[in-house]
């Protein structure tokens, strides 16, 4: 019997599968896949992923999620200081070209706060403090994504970034359904089954609408990127060299802070994982001449990621960060 458990510990094979079956398509039937290339589509799905990603996120918990507060410097330094300090030297390696420039900041910027908890636990974390986090690194990206942007681009990105659009984006995407989000999880901490119940149901959202959102940008999207192509792969070196860096750089801050592995791997997860599916329709709000080769440099990222995720489990509680070795009752 499928449950949720069962399909949330098996979703990188869905999105690789997805993926996999959504590039075929893409490439080999264009002219089919293309009717997916639907903004409003595109948006309607993303919004319902947001929407199921939300409700799983604990907003009503955010006081017990301050509660380690080395744990919550650390990964907030990792992700606001050490990150952009390496995206920025990486950038360097890429064509100096703004809407090159936006699509990799846009997503190496902003940390995942959805199925990072599945791989910290996958990879020996500690996926409740990973889990707590979730609403601070949420509240915290969307503050500062637009200040890293204009510190990284300044007039380049006001002369890309069309305020009206984007602000339509993200209110319809992001906000919209985080309200909902939240009046969900009040209704449920208030009544006895019913809210809590829909709860449940909506726990099974995540999973096959990340799926069936990277099916859909993929399968209609792949079939324009010839034109990019010279781009896409000068792009995708930054992508392996900054989740091959960041763990180790993590490592200093957490041992800086005194964490004990599993919280560090939850930290060192935290900074090598992108949060490309909130980001994705900021990008689709970009003019027409740009959103698909910005959209396309996103997804680019995370198909990079899962396979980088795969590693990551085996390298991190392994190489980067292992268990402590106690030799007669000592730390060796």
């Amino acid at each position: 019997m499928l449950t949720r458990e069962k399909l949330e510990q098996h979703q990188i094979w869905l999105y690789i599968v997805s993926l996999a079956v959504a590039a075929c398509l893409g490439l080999f039937f264009p002219e089919l896949m293309t009717t997916l290339d639907n903004h409003i589509l595109i948006s309607l799905i993303i919004a319902v992923l947001m929407f199921g990603m939300f409700t799983q996120i604990p907003f009503m918990s955010i006081k017990e999620s301050l509660a380690n507060r080395r744990f919550i410097m650390a990964i907030l330094t990792a992700n606001y200081i050490a990150v952009p300090l390496v995206v920025w030297l990486l950038s360097q390696f890429l064509p100096q070209q703004s809407p090159v420039l936006l699509g990799v900041y846009l997503v190496l910027l902003a940390p995942c706060i959805d199925y990072v908890i599945v791989f910290t636990h996958l990879g020996r974390g500690n996926e409740k403090l990973m889990l707590l986090s979730t609403p601070i690194l949420f509240v915290t990206q969307m503050l500062l994504l637009p200040v890293y942007l204009l510190l990284f681009m300044g007039k380049q990105a006001s002369a890309i970034v069309s305020p009206g659009p984007f602000i339509e984006a993200f209110l319809i995407i992001i906000v919209l359904p985080l309200l909902m989000a939240i009046v969900l999880q009040l209704i449920s901490k208030k009544s006895d089954k019913g809210g809590q119940q829909l709860l449940d149901v909506t726990a099974w959202i995540p999973v096959p609408l990340m799926a069936l959102t990277l099916f859909v940008v993929v399968s209609s999207q792949i079939s324009k990127l010839y034109d990019y192509w010279d781009i896409i792969a000068k792009v995708i070196p930054v992508y392996i060299a900054f989740m091959l860096i960041m763990p180790f750089v993590t490592r200093f801050i957490v041992t800086w802070f005194r964490l004990d592995p599993a919280s560090g791997r939850a930290v060192i997860f935290s900074a090598g994982t992108r949060n490309s599916l909130v980001v994705l329709p900021l990008a689709l709000a970009l003019p027409d001449d740009w959103s698909t080769l910005v959209a396309a440099i996103i997804m680019t990222q995370t198909i990079v990621e899962l396979v980088g995720e795969l590693i990551y489990v085996r390298l991190i509680p392994n190489i980067v960060l292992p268990d402590p070795l106690y030799k007669d009752g000592i730390v060796s």
